[in-house]
């Protein structure tokens, strides 16, 4: 058996995101599972180094996932050539730095988005990456959640014709920290830490709409902070200067016409739709609702006809005319899928086109989208060149 071990330094994998998704569910399911098979005897095993800041977490990390080595010391494994892969989780503003630092001594890049809190930051990532010739890749798994993987078949399949609107609705109440605790860290609620719905959540939108429908080439969006009083895991109160929703609406160039997205994204809304995120597609030929694990369909064939009369109780089940996408295989967890096509781009040169500057666009769309709240107008969507 030909094995490739991929050294990799993992950085600020002691936050929520960086634990659950990329360390316990990507990296140790990975080496889990006995590495990444390519070929019937080949295979790719991640070798992690787990860095953060605090030991006594790391010590915690090391005993839940099984890696082994971890340090404090970010600058001593930069420069040890055991490790090839430079991975970033931390929070935003501590990015580009790391990143900068990890392409100077030759690590190829993988990192979570967003990758700046402005484009020309992000988009400078991409440029020196590109110029010190190593690979780079932003987390985008959004796209391989089987609800989206769903969709996707039945765009392709062309099952909806020509796609004319897309409604998204996303988020959940998050606590504000005083009796219950907070399900989110309290620097996403602090615009000078770089937090806030608009640069977390329309980068993640601006890959979604991007691969699915189309180009994005304007934005309209409105933000708010609903909740101005938050509080620590420690009990400190604190105040919330970021936004924690944003309404948004987008103009997609599709194959065939214009699409119309209308995205309402709040960590301040109690739930009651089939998920967290879901997205309603309407087309001339039928319409598709996706949920994070599922998709439903309704051809037009199946359409029913409603009359609008106040008066008597609604005489149709407007669930019931909708079929329901069956699972036509095993779906992975969607962050692995990608740190699996990753590790396959690192050693064996596949194809990866998620790079920093798909990254960069997803920053972009962000920061276009606060002008457009501060100016109050509809704003449009510069191209982004390689």
């Amino acid at each position: 058996m030909k094995t490739h071990r991929v050294g990799i330094i993992m950085n600020g994998v002691t936050g929520r995101m960086g634990t659950n998704q990329h360390l316990m569910r990507s990296i140790a399911a990975i080496i889990k599972q006995g590495g990444v098979k390519v070929a019937a005897d080949e295979v790719i095993i991640p070798d992690p180094i787990l860095v953060g800041r605090n030991e006594l977490k790391l010590r915690h990390l090391q005993e839940i996932s099984g890696v082994e080595k971890w340090t404090t010391d970010l600058d001593s494994v930069m420069g040890d050539p055991a490790y090839e892969v430079y991975f970033d989780a931390q929070s935003t503003l501590r990015r580009s730095d790391a990143v900068k630092m990890a392409a100077t001594a030759g690590k190829h890049v993988y990192c979570e988005k967003p990758t700046a809190i402005d484009t020309q930051t992000a988009y400078e990532l991409y440029e020196f990456c590109r110029d010190k010739g190593v690979k780079n890749g932003v987390v985008q798994d959004k796209l391989w959640l089987p609800g989206l993987v769903k969709l996707q078949r039945a765009i392709d399949a062309g099952y909806l014709g020509r796609i004319f609107s897309v409604a998204g609705d996303f988020g959940y109440w998050v606590f504000e920290g005083h009796g219950v605790p907070a399900q989110r860290p309290s620097w996403n609620y602090r615009k000078q830490d770089g937090g806030g719905m608009i640069i977390d959540m329309l980068c993640h939108w601006r890959y979604v709409l991007d691969n699915l429908f189309g180009p994005v080439k304007a934005v309209s969006c409105r933000g708010a902070t609903h909740i101005d009083k938050r509080y620590e895991a420690d009990g400190a109160p604190y105040d919330a200067t970021a936004d924690d929703a944003a309404y948004a609406m987008f103009e997609i160039d599709g194959p065939d016409g214009e699409i119309i997205v209308n995205f309402n994204c709040s960590w301040a809304t109690r739930v009651r739709r089939d998920d967290l995120l879901t997205l309603h597609v309407d087309g001339v030929a039928g319409s598709a609702h996706a949920t994070l694990r599922d998709c439903y369909l309704q051809h037009s064939s199946n359409t029913p006809k409603p009359v609008w009369n106040p008066d008597i109780e609604q005489p149709i089940d407007f669930y019931e005319d909708w079929s329901k996408v069956p699972n036509q295989e095993l779906y992975d967890n969607a962050f692995k899928v990608q740190w699996e096509m990753f590790l396959k781009h690192v050693v064996l040169d596949t194809p990866f086109r998620w790079n920093l500057l798909e990254g960069a666009k997803g920053v972009q769309l962000a920061e276009v989208g606060i002008q457009s709240w501060d100016q109050r107008r509809w704003l449009d969507i510069p191209d982004l060149q390689p």
